[in-house]
C-alpha cells in the first residue's frame, strides 16, 4: 500500500483508512464499501430527504456505507443560493471519487445527478440504478 496518491503527493488520510480496512479484513471483518447516494433534491426537498435518508437505510441493510452529500451540505449551505449549490455540486463531486460505487435512485434525474453520473462514468465507476422502492433497474428504466 502506497502513502501517495495517484498524483504522487503524500495522502496519509486514506493511508490511514486503506491501512485499518485492511487490518480489519485480517481480523475477519468484512468490508464495507463506500457507496454514493445519488437521488433527487430539489423541489420537495422535506420529501425528497427523507427519501434518501431511506436509500442509505436501504445501502447500510445491503453492508454498505452509504454517503449521500446532498443530506449533509444543506445543513450549513443554501441550496437556493447558485454560488453555494455549485460549491456544494463541486464538494460532492470530489468525494464521489472517494466511493467504490454511484447508486442512482428514483424516478427522476435530476441536473446535479447527471453531472454526478457523468463523472462515475468518466471514472470508469460502477453505477447502479434503483427506483424510489429500491428495486434495482436498468438505466433506461430511470
Amino acid at each position: 500500500m502506497d502513502r501517495r496518491n495517484h498524483e504522487g503527493y503524500p495522502d496519509l488520510t486514506a493511508y490511514d483508512a486503506l491501512s485499518s480496512v485492511e487490518r480489519d479484513e485480517k481480523a475477519g471483518k468484512p468490508y464495507l464499501p463506500l457507496v454514493y447516494i445519488a437521488s433527487p433534491f430539489a423541489g420537495d426537498t422535506e420529501r425528497n430527504t427523507e427519501r434518501a435518508r431511506g436509500y442509505c437505510r436501504f445501502a447500510v441493510s445491503k453492508g454498505c456505507i452509504p454517503l449521500a452529500p446532498h443530506l449533509h451540505y444543506p445543513q450549513f449551505m443554501d441550496d437556493s443560493d447558485k454560488a453555494q449549490r455549485d460549491l456544494g455540486l463541486r464538494f460532492a463531486l470530489i468525494l464521489l471519487g472517494k466511493c467504490d460505487e454511484l447508486w442512482v435512485f428514483g424516478e427522476t434525474v435530476s441536473d446535479g445527478m447527471r453531472r454526478e453520473i457523468s463523472k462515475a462514468k468518466k471514472r470508469g465507476m460502477p453505477i447502479r440504478y434503483f427506483n424510489g422502492r429500491c428495486e434495482e433497474v436498468t438505466q433506461c428504466e430511470i
